[in-house]
């Protein structure tokens, strides 16, 4: 009996602490869903996630213009360099010899040319000397036409005898035939000189263009055997090795701006209503947990990432299936974050963007 007697006296004892204690649980979930609504009626509403998203660089890939055997390798991997550092050389003694033989071309081009000119003063020369002939074979025409008449003259008045005239006749014959000679030399050397300005000259000077740009290409070629760095960045994918023989566009080694790092997130088409350049984002990286790193919206891809595919989808078929769409989006990284110099190409990223303040 005594033992019954204790149990409702303990019930009743300990009934009030439990409906204060589910009270305080229910004003507790109560109070944590007001305070996670109205956080994401403040701010989650607007926020756009995505974990398809990496860390990327303008990589630069170097590969010669030139064929030849690698005689100098000046880097290694994961080396620091400047822009205009020395990366390789390839065997530059084909291509010397070979901007040599473009030098000599050019020089024998040049002395034709002016072979050409040294041609046209001595025709400049000529014509004047056959035009100097004609006049003097006009005077000695004037001159034999003048005895003619006078021979004449003398005959009809008895005082020159026959003969005389014949002499004269002959005399201006020879005069009148000397013009036509010189006359005609003066056409020759005129025609031969427009042959020697235009045609020849022509001729000469396409020629001489031609062998300063074989000169230029040689040149060309002969610098190209040394590989520089045209931006600054590290070294990677280092493929070329001492003494290889590489082919012209052959793949030698990349060149990784570390400097100059973004992040491409991949956003569903239907998460782009409200996204805009200047943006902020927070990013944390599935490399260092808990380390988030803040950027902007810096711009969109002109097309989905289905447009550039190898082989993209083919739509106007029977068989079509729906599939949302992914935008590359490049969000650029504020600068002088805690993991610059810890930050490479191709980690993964969380990337969230603060839509707040958009249009609608």
């Amino acid at each position: 009996m005594a033992t019954t007697a204790t149990v409702p006296e303990a019930s009743e004892s300990t009934s009030p602490l439990r409906r204060w204690l589910r009270i305080a649980v229910l004003l507790a979930v109560l109070t944590a869903a007001a305070i996670f609504g109205w956080r994401w009626w403040q701010v989650g509403r607007f926020i756009e996630s995505t974990d398809n998203a990496y860390v990327r660089a303008d990589i630069t890939v170097i590969s010669p213009r030139v064929g030849g055997e690698i005689v100098a390798l000046k880097v290694r991997d994961n080396q620091t360099v400047a822009a205009g550092d020395l990366l390789l050389e390839i065997d530059r003694r084909d291509y010397a010899a070979r901007v040599d033989s473009a030098r000599a071309a050019v020089a024998e081009a040049r002395a034709a040319l002016a072979g050409n000119g040294q041609q046209r003063s001595q025709q400049d020369a000529a014509i004047s000397e056959v035009r100097a002939q004609l006049v003097a074979a006009r005077a000695s025409e004037r001159q034999t036409a003048q005895e003619l008449e006078r021979a004449r003259t003398l005959l009809r008045d008895g005082v020159a005898t026959r003969q005389r005239l014949d002499n004269a006749e002959a005399a201006h014959q020879n005069a009148v035939a000397g013009v036509a000679r010189a006359a005609a030399a003066v056409q020759a050397a005129e025609r031969a000189l427009s042959t020697l300005s235009d045609s020849s000259r022509a001729r000469l000077e396409a020629a001489v263009a031609a062998a300063e740009a074989q000169l230029n290409l040689a040149e060309i070629d002969l610098a190209a055997t040394a590989l520089r760095a045209p931006v600054a960045g590290t070294v990677g994918d280092l493929s070329a090795r001492l003494g290889e023989r590489v082919q012209p566009g052959q793949r030698l080694l990349s060149l990784v701006p570390l400097d100059q790092l973004y992040v491409e997130a991949n956003f569903k088409e239907t998460q782009l209503r409200a996204m805009q350049p200047g943006q902020p984002v927070e990013l944390e990286l599935d490399a260092f947990p808990g380390q988030p790193l803040h950027g902007r919206v810096d711009s969109f891809s002109p097309a989905s990432g289905a447009e550039w595919a190898l082989l993209p989808a083919q739509n106007a078929t029977g068989n079509f299936t729906k599939i949302v769409q992914r935008v590359p989006v490049r969000i650029a990284l504020e600068p002088g974050h805690a993991l610059a110099d810890r930050l490479r190409p191709g980690l993964s990223v969380q990337a969230s963007v603060d839509t707040r303040g958009a249009a609608h």
